[in-house]
């Protein structure tokens, strides 16, 4: 298929932004600034100027690939082969591009003047209508994880257990594979031997819960105004303080899956089920730490960092990040933004991300010594250098400072650590219901 094109501004779409911050973990890019990603059966391919956005959709031989993804919005039964090109309504869909980002835009700022202040530098920023069981998958995966390293394991994911569809010059592009293909006995311990941690049995067990399932059971969650693929909009109700109805719904029952609390459940109900009034904040307070070494750190702690540096919270019953708080949080960013809250505070989250702010400088910091050796004064420089690099079309700093990087003990240390704390975390959760089922018990005296 030869490059087509839409009339797309920057300031209403900026690819290299919102297939950057955090959103989707499978887009590739090349040295020409040409985005692809295998989607709905084929290689989907991205490029943009400054008033279009150019497509190409390239198929694989007699159009055999199962949609994306089998498990949300399944191929017909008898795997006959895509007979329409849709891509245009693909392109359409996928970036969201229905609503007017610039009418959005000024609506947010007039309501919130930290918005205001912010967002001209940080323009286009969509939220993407990806599958739900891609974006489930993909978050499950943010735990504690950096963006390199989720789409390093989405990729690992898809070339061992996804469909191969094609490839663009040397490079090959998997599809993403169906739960079923990860509920096999042995797919926990190979995905830990592929290096996923504890997210492996998180993984494992969440696919075997969802085919267990009704057919289509993850995309009955969805936001009725922002339908799969193909099907009609309708109405999703009221918005009310705590969001619509549905919303609180899907994120009660997504919290049901392992590996899924508050954030990544609000994480999969704003990209991959639409609910637009979800507000995703992270509870993981080590990724201060990592934030200030990797610019590219996955955490929406800055969510929380950014509640307590421009929205007053940190203080009184709100001084900790507690479910009470998670939830007072979200409802102001609802209050100011109504019910496309999460986009507004996903502009924010990028503008928070060090690697944009940075992303076109290199800083270099000599600090001079004067020591003395024999009585004669002798100056020793330490060089700091810091560059935003990109490689393969991802982000990543280049650091000569010592904590730059992990030697691989100190990794694999970090990975036991974590999983260390997890399971201890999910014993005491588990006693707790264990207690709160039997009642409270009187303590012995002593």
């Amino acid at each position: 298929m030869s490059w087509c094109k839409l009339p797309v501004s920057l300031t209403e779409l900026c690819l290299d932004t919102t297939l950057r911050c955090g959103q989707s973990f499978r887009w590739k890019k090349s040295e020409d600034n040409i985005w692809s990603c295998a989607l709905h059966g084929r290689i989907l391919s991205l490029r943009q100027d400054a008033a279009h956005l150019h497509y190409r959709a390239l198929f694989p031989e007699a159009l055999k690939a199962p949609l994306t993804p089998p498990s949300s919005a399944p191929p017909s039964a008898d795997g006959t082969a895509v007979e329409i090109d849709d891509t245009e309504e693909l392109v359409q869909h996928y970036l969201n591009l229905e609503p007017n980002l610039t009418e959005l835009y000024e609506e947010w700022s007039s309501a919130d003047r930290n918005f205001k202040k912010k967002a001209p530098k940080f323009t286009g920023v969509r939220i993407l209508r990806q599958d739900a069981w891609e974006a489930l998958v993909g978050f499950i995966c943010s735990s504690n994880n950096n963006i390199i390293r989720i789409s390093q394991m989405m990729e690992k994911l898809c070339v061992h257990y996804g469909p191969l569809i094609g490839h663009i010059d040397a490079r090959s592009y998997y599809d993403m594979p169906s739960p079923a293909r990860l509920t096999g006995s042995k797919v926990e311990g190979h995905l830990r031997e592929l290096g996923f941690g504890y997210r492996a049995k998180y993984l494992h067990q969440t696919a075997i819960m969802i085919t267990q399932q009704d057919a289509g059971w993850l995309d009955s969650l969805r936001n009725p105004e922002s339908p799969v693929l193909g099907h009609a909009k309708s109405c999703a109700g009221n918005m009310l303080p705590g969001g619509r109805e549905g919303y609180r719904e899907a994120h009660e029952q997504l919290l049901a899956l392992q590996g899924v609390g508050p954030k990544v459940a609000d994480c999969v109900c704003l990209m991959g089920l639409g609910w637009g009034e979800a507000v995703p904040v992270d509870t993981h307070g080590e990724h201060d730490v990592l934030r200030r070494y990797d610019p590219f750190v996955l955490t929406r702690d800055s969510v929380w960092q950014i509640a307590q540096r421009d929205y007053n919270f940190g203080k009184g019953k709100h001084r900790s990040l507690t479910k009470l708080t998670y939830d007072a949080i979200g409802d102001h960013f609802r209050t100011l933004w109504g019910k496309e809250a999460g986009w507004a505070h996903s502009v924010l989250f990028t503008a928070d991300l060090r690697a944009f702010s940075e992303r076109l400088s290199s800083k270099t910091e000599v600090k001079e010594e004067i020591k003395e050796e024999n009585g004669v004064g002798v100056v020793s420089k330490t060089v700091a250098k810091i560059e935003i690099k990109e490689e393969d079309g991802i982000g990543f700093s280049s650091m000569t400072i010592a904590m730059a990087e992990l030697p691989p003990s100190m990794s694999v240390k970090r990975e036991l650590d974590e999983e260390s704390s997890l399971d201890k975390s999910e014993n005491y959760t588990a006693h707790r219901k264990r207690k709160k089922q039997k009642g409270s018990v009187a303590r012995p005296k002593r």
